[in-house]
């Protein structure tokens, strides 16, 4: 019976199209209906997420990608930089636990999740800080989801600056592009091609933490990168005409949303309660500093 439930929510989130009702009856599954919180892999979401990212490379032109990179990079790097400083400045002031801090400034600096799952062993972090953590980062997720695109359309914001904002603003890679999906036009595609840019900082950042804990790993260029890279140079070549680039497009909509729906299952009450007032006032301050900061770039810099 939970397995019809869990369907049927996941086909009403498909055939609604929204990010936000996705990640929202993905946590009714496993909330509500008891639905267990690892039934859905990691692996199923992450498979969805990068196919579904993937596709969207086979819309975008290598010009107009080539240009975007290179424009907002240089104010990416000087964001990533910035504010996981200010976040171990913060996690300082509010006294939290120094591997959650850590967590938390790398998370809000550059991709949400994966920069915490991929941190959280060369740091020898505790179970309950990265649940703790990862929750955090779920909870601001959905709210990014359901308010940016508001924000963007009161203040008249573009598609390619609102986009631009919600690949600094946002945690994981997957909220960037639901955000951005809400928000609907061009924004999906600059979001997409600079939250990847910004993905990237992973890889530094694991370098300088390998070397201060002493981990010996060689991080690598993430393989579905470079199959985005591959695909929007395949999208260039073929020239697809409109009718297919909006086939493409719409069938990667069905894995993105699909992915966020997983996502949403991933949520559980144990992980709740592993969260206090100070952890979570310590992320929500450098998150709100954060998306004030990379607005003030998108407005006054570019």
């Amino acid at each position: 019976m939970k397995i019809i439930i869990g369907f049927l929510l996941a086909f009403f989130s498909i055939l609604l199209g929204s990010p936000l009702i996705a990640l929202i009856m993905g946590s009714l599954l496993v909330l509500v209906f008891k639905f267990p919180s690892d039934y859905i892999s990691k692996s199923v979401t992450t498979n969805l997420l990068q196919v579904g990212i993937i596709l969207i490379g086979l819309t975008i032109s290598a010009s107009s990608a080539t240009e975007i990179a290179f424009k907002y990079f240089p104010y990416i790097s000087a964001f990533v930089v910035i504010i996981f400083f200010v976040g171990l400045f913060l996690a300082n002031l509010f006294k939290v636990d120094r591997s959650l801090g850590i967590l938390i400034a790398s998370g809000t600096a550059i991709c949400g999740a994966t920069a915490m799952a991929a941190i959280s062993p060369l740091i020898k972090a505790k179970s309950k800080d990265l649940f703790a953590a990862l929750t955090i980062i779920f909870i601001f997720n959905a709210i990014a989801i359901g308010i940016f695109p508001l924000i963007g359309a009161a203040t008249g914001m573009n598609f390619e600056g609102f986009g631009a904002w919600a690949s600094m603003a946002v945690h994981d890679t997957g909220s960037v592009i639901g955000t951005a999906i809400a928000f609907g036009g061009d924004s999906v595609e600059t979001a997409t091609i600079l939250k990847l840019s910004r993905t990237i900082w992973l890889i530094p950042l694991i370098i300088i933490l390998g070397i201060f804990y002493q981990d010996k790993s060689k991080p690598k260029l993430p393989i579905f990168i470079l199959l985005f890279i591959i695909a929007i140079a395949s999208g260039t070549i073929l020239e697809f005409n409109q009718d297919t680039i909006f086939f493409i497009d719409s069938i990667s909509k069905i894995f993105l949303i699909s992915a966020l729906f997983c996502i949403g299952t991933q949520i559980t009450f144990e992980a709740i309660k592993e969260i206090n007032m100070k952890n979570f006032l310590f992320a929500l301050s450098l998150w709100i500093i954060a998306l004030v900061f990379s607005y003030l770039i998108i407005n006054l810099f570019i």
